[in-house]
């Protein structure tokens, strides 16, 4: 059993943090921007001053390996990524790579025998804040092992002529030319070169800290679908048309959420999680009635039987009328709950017993690079505290000791699949 460092793990935490604040105790660190590349330059720096090797793929994805005792066999992978949104927090994301370099920081200074080569792996845009969309390069990078309906989201050829949310011109494709970071196809990640991939993370929500636990042995990413809602209405003088005649879009649309609501409720489903986080409207103007407004509907479960129940809920919407508005669905995209490799997460799970943190098995609501990593190679995720449950948000915190104590697992994971 092996314990990484955590004055290495809370040095780590605060120079990452430099890079992209934000004033309030956040970051923001857009892919390829300035402050990603300062973190990508401290990541190579202290990666090769323990002797690992750094190489940059295509889409600037950067690997650094440290040689284990048989130079034939597979690496070992264990990747996130450096990026975060608009005022993110410190741990998100960057965790998992700070991770990654404790676990190769601890092995060189223990001198820790091993078979397979290690890796810590920086992914490149898994925000998608600023080149959407989100996870774009672990999508392109594993295109080929995807279920078709998900890669077809992630053409390269698309990917690159993703444009600037800020100035709707620059792409992402010129981004990573001028990056400096854009390196060698034949490095890219792939299931001949690694044998396996772990991701640190934070959990990003409060079931851990509820509980009293400190480390998640991650199950599987849930399975999800999303959901446009259309209303039409017609547009006509606020101060002049009758109440009565009116077909308002807006309050077609008020009616049919606080029925999803009431319906979905009924399931008594707790476990289930759905969203409204989007909403246009047009014209919106105070002095008109809203002929059109749409809205977003993201649910999320494990269990496809769930999901369904929600979807006919969902579709019955279309066969009444709003308001004296007409309704109209549209399917945004859909996912299958995304199990982690069984063995991966025996392994996880032995670590975090034998070293004595509180744990528990948790699920993954949010959508990670590992899930599609999965689809290539055996993968596998391990959560740290999130306190209060807050994430994507400045106040964003993991504490050292939580985090080296996700690294400690993540380690003793890595040693157990080397092993054998």
């Amino acid at each position: 059993m092996f314990t990484c460092d955590v004055k290495r793990m809370e040095d780590k935490i605060k120079t990452f943090s430099k890079f992209g604040d934000a004033g309030h105790g956040g970051i923001t660190r857009y892919s390829l921007s300035p402050e990603a590349l300062m973190a990508r330059a401290e990541f190579k720096k202290r990666m090769e001053a323990i002797g690992a090797v750094i190489e940059v793929d295509d889409v600037a994805n950067m690997y650094a390996t440290i040689p284990g005792s048989d130079p034939d066999a597979k690496r070992i992978v264990m990747a996130s990524h450096v990026d975060s949104v608009k005022n993110g927090g410190n741990y998100d994301g960057i965790l998992g790579v700070m991770g990654a370099m404790e676990v190769l920081e601890t092995v060189v200074a223990n001198n820790i025998p091993h078979k397979h080569p290690l890796t810590a792996m920086i992914w490149t845009n898994e925000e998608g804040s600023l080149y959407p969309p989100a996870m774009m390069v672990s999508g392109i990078v594993c295109n080929d092992y995807l279920p078709p309906q998900i890669a077809k989201n992630f053409k390269y050829e698309n990917m690159m002529a993703s444009k600037s949310v800020l100035d709707g011109t620059k792409t992402f494709g010129e981004a990573l030319e001028a990056s400096g970071y854009k390196g060698d196809k034949k490095y890219r990640l792939n299931p001949d070169q690694y044998k396996a991939m772990f991701e640190l993370h934070i959990e990003q929500g409060p079931i851990l800290e509820d509980a009293g636990n400190d480390v998640g042995v991650v199950d599987c990413v849930l399975g999800m679908f999303n959901y446009r809602i259309k209303f039409y209405g017609q547009a006509a003088h606020a101060g002049t048309f009758p109440m009565h005649k009116r077909k308002d879009a807006l309050h077609a649309a008020a009616l049919a959420l606080c029925y999803l609501h009431e319906e979905i409720d009924k399931l008594g489903r707790p476990e289930l999680v759905y969203t409204t986080g989007e909403i246009l409207c047009h014209p919106c103007v105070h002095t008109v009635i809203p002929d059109y407004v749409e809205f977003s509907l993201d649910v999320r479960h494990e269990d496809p039987k769930v999901r369904e129940q929600v979807m006919e809920i969902v579709k019955s919407l279309e066969t009444k009328e709003w308001a004296r508005c007409k309704c109209e669905i549209k399917e945004a995209w859909a996912r299958d709950t995304v199990y982690w490799d069984k063995e991966l997460v025996g392994f996880v799970e032995e670590a975090a017993k034998e070293s004595g943190v509180k744990y528990q098995h948790i699920n993954s609501g949010a959508g990670h690079d590992a899930q599609f990593a999965s689809y290539m190679m055996p993968t596998t995720m391990i959560f740290v505290v999130s306190k209060d449950g807050l994430s994507h948000c400045e106040p964003e915190y993991s504490s050292p000791e939580q985090c080296t104590a996700g690294a400690t697992v993540m380690l003793n994971a890595v040693l157990k699949l080397d092993a054998k």
